[in-house]
Parts: structure tokens; sequence; C-alpha cells
């Protein structure tokens, strides 16, 4: 260990309660960096202000802090660090320039048409429905590529990093990496609770341990709204998507031809859509 990064750690770890005030560069395992204005330890996380008010932050797991360096750099422009949920921090871009001896991390895309290519390789490499896995990243993160949690999760379908590195995904804010993990896991659950949604959810937001505690969903509220929205927005989209097969349907080529036994019947519009899991086929590698 070097002595910046000697000193960096102890800096970290000597804090006390209190908020080291310094610019400084804090960089993770994965080899992202993160520029803050002050931290405080919290517990086992470290949290990370990103304004000099405080009004901005985000928490990282200690153990994922490698090396805190003073930023020698010319401050960025602001960016909004506010997820859409509230919940969800965003951190400073790959991009951002930091000290000559920092790692510097692969820059990645967050373009919504690279967001659906990944969605849609790792949907058809591990046989999910493409809506669902849409409709978990939305809750995770909010299609916000370099979101981070207050717990420690990241990327678009919000990894933790245990559970990425048990996945093999080194760079959680890569769309294509992280997508791709999180889709695996998504079917993983879905294989161990008998292709159970609702379950396979549940697990994939709370742990499988408090699943099998609890024999499903457990009881909170965190866990109950975040499988409910997931479900809503899937059938949303299910559901518009049969109102509009039925309207390609009901509209006739010829329409004195057309009979009363063409037409779909209106009940069909009205079911609520279920998740798409093809069984058929289990994912390599698992």
């Amino acid at each position: 260990m070097n002595l910046g990064k000697s000193l960096g750690i102890a800096l970290l770890l000597g804090a006390g309660a209190t908020q080291v005030l310094a610019t400084d560069v804090a960089t993770l395992r994965n080899g992202f960096t993160i520029r803050h204005e002050s931290r405080a330890p919290l517990g086992e996380t470290t949290r990370l202000f990103l304004t000099a008010d405080g009004s901005s932050f985000v928490d990282v797991p200690t153990a994922e802090i490698v090396q805190i360096e003073p930023d020698l750099n010319p401050p960025a422009l602001p960016e909004n660090p506010a997820g859409s949920s509230g919940t969800v921090s965003t951190a400073p871009l790959a991009s951002r320039p930091t000290l000559p001896t920092a790692t510097q991390p692969t820059v990645v895309s967050s373009r919504p048409e690279d967001i659906a290519g990944a969605v849609n390789a790792a949907s058809g490499r591990y046989r999910i429905d493409p809506d669902l896995v849409n409709s978990v990243i939305r809750a995770e993160s909010g299609f916000k590529v370099h979101a981070v949690s207050p717990k420690g999760a990241q990327g678009l379908m919000q990894l933790m990093p245990q559970t990425a590195s048990n996945l093999g995904v080194s760079n959680a804010f890569d769309p294509n990496a992280n997508v791709d993990g999180g889709t695996r896991y998504l079917r993983e659950l879905l294989e161990k609770y008998n292709f159970d949604l609702i379950k396979a959810l549940a697990a994939y937001n709370a742990g499988p341990h408090r699943v099998e505690q609890y024999n499903g969903v457990p009881p909170y509220r965190e866990t109950r709204k975040y499988v409910a929205s997931i479900v809503r927005d899937f059938n949303r989209k299910k559901i518009a998507q049969q109102k509009a097969a039925n309207s390609v349907a009901k509209a006739p080529s010829k329409p004195k031809t057309q009979t009363a036994a063409s037409q779909p019947s209106p009940k069909a519009s009205r079911a609520p859509a279920t998740a798409t899991v093809k069984r058929s086929t289990a994912p390599t590698g698992n």
C-alpha cells in the first residue's frame, strides 16, 4: 500500500462522526471515481457529500473505497445527483478527469438505444420477457446508468458489490455488464422459486433468505411496494400491447365483408397480463 493510499484510508477510518472537510477523489474497487467536498463514516458505509452545503450525497460501502486523494483538478460542472424517486443518487460521470495516478474507469454510454440493446441481448440470452427486465430497471434505477443507492447498490439493475462480483460483473456502471448480470440473477431466482414471479421479485429486492424466512413476500413496506410497482408496470405494457393488437385485428381491409365472428372477444383486452418466462432452456454458466 502506497503512502497516499495509507493516508487516505487513515483519514477515512479515523474521522469518527465528524465530517472531513476537503475536496477529494475517492477511488472504488471497480475503478469508478467520486469527487466529493467532504465525507463522514456511517457504520459500514461512508457518506460522500457531493456539494459543499451537504445537500447532495452518496453512501458507499467503506470496504469498496480503496483510495482517497486530494483533487488537484479544477472542479467539474455541477450536475443533478438526485434520482427520479428521491431514493437513488447519481454518482459523477466516469469520464470526469481525475488525478493522473488514479485508475481511469471505462467510459460507458447511457443512450436509451444502447440500454435497449443491452436489455434485448440479456433477455434473449436468459429467456426472459424484455418488458419485465425494463420494468425491473425502472423500479431499481429509473434507467440511470450511474445510479447508486444509499445501501451501495449500483447501476441500472442496482447490483450490490458482492452480488456483482459473484455474477462476474467487474464494472456495475457498464450497461451491458450490469443488465446481463441483473437479468441472469433474476433468471436464477425465477428457477429457484419455480417461476413464481412475485417471490423472485421479492428475493431480488429483499434477498432470498427473507423470502424463505417468511415463505413469500416479506412484510416490508419497501419490498411490497417494489413488487407491486413492477407487476403493475409490466401488466400495463402487456395490456397496451393487447389493445394495439386488437385494434389491428378490428381494422377491416374490406368493411363490407367483415362478419361478427371475426371480431375478437371484448374481454381479451381487459385480461391482466402475466410475466412471459420461457422454461425450456436454463441460462448457461449457472
